[in-house]
């Protein structure tokens, strides 16, 4: 390992203890780190191997990582992932820092990790994925991505790249465009159509491409299939067989994640994978926070459902147990344009309690034309979560907050949790 390397371990570690004791900046400690030494990343997963698959798309990166991390390690592998959730270079630089051994090498078999759909193509030289899970492609950031075609061409580049597998998701219609398109054997996940019509009002509002090639992926074709969604509690069809799963959330979403995950571990695993096994890592994977997460605070149970877009949004409202009881929403600048809102199916809630952030008068506005109470608007979220905190205990047991992403970890923040996931690579 050269005075480089070296120089930007010890630099990444340092100021990752810095930015950990001051309760942020996770990627900060991964972008000083590849200032030094831009070749980190790249040697750390050389010597792996199992080498390196990645999981990408517009939604459910997070949750699917986590799953298929889970069902790897149960089978006895060693495991890197970026369980932070940093899926840029720098995140997983970041990611990276706390495991390298004194040769700048990842101590594990294997590295799943969660890549943003635009970078993805520019790790692909750097890390060399052997295989990929692909997940959807949905109308996500127009202000970064313009158009969901572009996102398709990333997801494309990432697909040619694997020479060992792509899994699939077949009820994709821009996913099932690029098979043709893919060297490496394709495999698929799904749900069938009963089960999608009956668990989400709305579908899995994934961009319908008109001018994609029409490649049609029976039932019998698709290696794991969602074939029920009742709550939290599912069935998978692996390889032809039901398996019952409960999962640590609820919704069809979570579910497709599910199956997108156990096919991508059959496709590492090979004849060591155990669907008992991997339906058993499945029911015991804790949720990933912000996603559908309950956390205990001060005798209260708060439920935090986390929208990035308006395909999260939807599918997490059409998710929800009921009509909530009490409702906090906070959307900041972290949602550019929030315009989107005027599309969404509201009719999964009557009445928001407390609106906050710095868009919360723009959606004040999509509530009133929707016919949803909103109690008060204060875009101070400290005075909101007081008030809404103040709030008598629900009959339901459960406070519930729809929030974006940097409200989420703000607001996790200062009701005292950890603003950063855990550790993962253990």
């Amino acid at each position: 390992m050269g005075l480089r390397t070296t120089a930007a371990i010890l630099a990444g570690r340092a100021t990752r203890v810095v930015t950990r004791l001051r309760g942020g900046g996770a990627a900060l400690p991964g972008r000083i780190a590849l200032a030094i030494d831009p070749g980190l990343i790249e040697r750390a997963v050389s010597r792996l191997p199992a080498g390196v698959v990645f999981v990408s798309g517009s939604n459910g990166k997070s949750t699917t990582t986590h799953f298929l991390t889970r069902i790897v390690r149960a089978h006895g592998l060693r495991v890197f992932t970026n369980g932070s959730g940093g899926n840029l270079p720098q995140g997983i630089a970041s990611s990276v820092l706390p495991d390298v051994d004194s040769g700048g090498h990842l101590k594990a078999d294997i590295a799943i990790l969660e890549v943003d759909e635009a970078y993805g193509p520019q790790l692909v030289p750097l890390l060399h994925p052997r295989g990929a899970l692909l997940l959807n492609i949905q109308v996500d950031q127009l202000n970064r991505f313009y158009d969901p075609a572009r996102v398709a061409g990333f997801l494309r580049t990432i697909a040619q790249a694997c020479g060992d597998f792509v899994v699939l998701n077949a009820d994709d219609v821009s996913l099932r465009a690029l098979a043709p398109d893919v060297v490496a054997p394709v495999s698929w996940f799904g749900v069938d159509a009963a089960t999608a019509a009956s668990s989400a009002r709305n579908g899995l509002a994934n961009y319908d491409d008109l001018s994609a090639r029409p490649v049609d992926v029976a039932d019998d074709a698709r290696a794991v299939q969602v074939t029920r969604v009742a709550g939290r509690d599912i069935s998978l069809r692996i390889a032809g067989e039901e398996h019952a799963v409960r999962l640590p959330v609820r919704g069809l979403h979570y579910a497709v994640d599910a199956a997108g995950a156990v096919e991508t571990a059959r496709r590492i695993l090979g004849d060591r994978f155990d669907a008992r096994i991997a339906t058993e890592a499945l029911t015991s994977t804790p949720t990933v926070y912000g996603r559908g997460e309950v956390m205990h605070v001060g005798g209260e149970d708060i439920e935090i459902v986390m929208m990035k877009n308006a395909p999260s949004l939807q599918v997490n409202l059409d998710a929800l147990d009921g009509v909530p009881e009490q409702l906090f929403v906070a959307v900041d600048e972290g949602t550019p344009d929030p315009s989107w809102i005027y599309g969404t199916d509201l009719s999964a809630i009557d009445h928001v309690d407390v609106l906050t952030g710095t868009k919360a008068w723009q959606l004040a506005t999509r509530f009133g034309y929707g016919g949803v109470a909103v109690g008060a608007v204060e875009p101070d979220l400290g005075p909101a979560l007081e008030r809404f905190l103040a709030l008598p205990r629900p009959s339901t047991g459960i406070k519930t907050m729809i929030v974006n992403y940097e409200q989420m970890m703000e607001i996790r923040r200062r009701l005292g949790q950890s603003g950063i996931e855990g550790k993962s690579n253990t």
